[in-house]
């Protein structure tokens, strides 16, 4: 008991584990002012952007480069494809530091609750790439469906605008160890019925081709009108073929996030963005592959294929 204030010694003194909290509210809080003051300037610098943007497009279309009915010539893309290029190049910027903030934290090994808003915030990162391809396929479905917005070897492997689930799922299983029984049969079950929806979205879409190249086909000089106006209205369809293959994703990674504790979502995350990161980085060093490589390689390629050739008539002959 301290005499002059009456006031017990015990109470005065602040406990450690109450000034590290403190702390750690103050850094949180500095954070978060961070994010906030990041966030507002992006806004502002996507704004600047988009006005460029629309000033580029009407300069464009007062030069008769865009054709009408959303063709483009000269190699340009429709006004909603461009819009989303650079709504996607602005994505991609807070991907890389969304990762570099979740590589972080687990590395410094933060309390699971500390962790779940930086996989929540990740999440949420998710979901605005799905809400801004919903916006563009409105306008320009095949920009989307084609993927001109991504890298030539992201292309490879693009299922209706995006990546196929289960593919995601077969390459994460093997990345997230140790998981539990129950999480295992719960991913598998995931990855199960993601194959039938991606099924029946395949199968559907096989048939609006079909029904597609029929009506084009049978057109005539006298109907011709009337075919294409059948066409079109079929094409429209298209626009709901990659909403829902977008959803089946969005589901698959909100399923997986339940499915997973916060620590392997945090992994989960990261091996994903690494993943895709990688695939940026081949498509950049494909691209600056020096000619004399290539050409290189063709000549090794038709060396190797004559050296095939003639080891397998030397086989035939042998069996005679």
């Amino acid at each position: 008991m301290d005499t002059a204030t009456g006031i017990p010694a015990a109470a005065k003194q602040t406990p450690e584990k109450t000034l590290r909290r403190l702390a750690q509210n103050r850094e949180a809080a500095r954070k978060s002012r961070l994010r906030k003051k990041a966030y507002v300037q992006q806004l502002e610098s996507s704004r600047i952007r988009l006005t460029q943007l629309e000033q580029d497009l009407h300069r464009a279309r007062s030069q008769g480069l865009f054709l009408g009915g959303g063709g483009i010539a000269s190699g340009s893309i429709s006004s909603g494809g461009a819009i989303f290029d650079m709504e996607y190049a602005r994505w991609l910027d807070d991907d890389h530091r969304h990762m570099s903030e979740l590589r972080t934290a687990l590395q410094a090994h933060l309390s699971d609750g500390d962790l779940r808003v930086i996989v929540d915030g990740y999440m949420g990162h998710y979901d605005e790439i799905f809400r801004l391809k919903g916006v563009a396929a409105k306008s320009d479905v095949f920009h989307l469906i084609t993927g001109t917005w991504t890298t030539p070897a992201e292309r490879c492997f693009l299922w209706m605008g995006g990546f196929r689930p289960s593919d995601l799922i077969k390459m994460l299983i093997t990345q997230l160890d140790p998981l539990t029984e129950q999480q295992i049969m719960g991913i598998y079950g995931l990855q199960q019925s993601s194959q039938q929806a991606e099924e029946a979205l395949s199968q559907g879409l096989e048939q609006l081709h079909q029904s597609l190249i029929d009506t084009i086909a049978n057109s005539s000089i006298n109907d011709n009108m009337h075919h294409m106006a059948v066409a079109l209205g079929k094409l429209a369809n298209l626009e709901g073929f990659v909403r829902q293959a977008d959803n089946l994703r969005q589901q698959t990674l909100h399923q997986l996030h339940r499915i997973l504790t916060i620590r392997q979502a945090a992994r989960c995350f990261l091996v994903i963005g690494e993943y895709y990161g990688r695939l940026r980085a081949l498509s950049s060093l494909w691209v600056s592959r020096p000619r004399e490589s290539l050409i290189a390689d063709d000549n090794s390629c038709q060396t190797t294929t004559d050296l095939q050739m003639v080891q397998s008539s030397q086989n035939q002959f042998s069996n005679f």
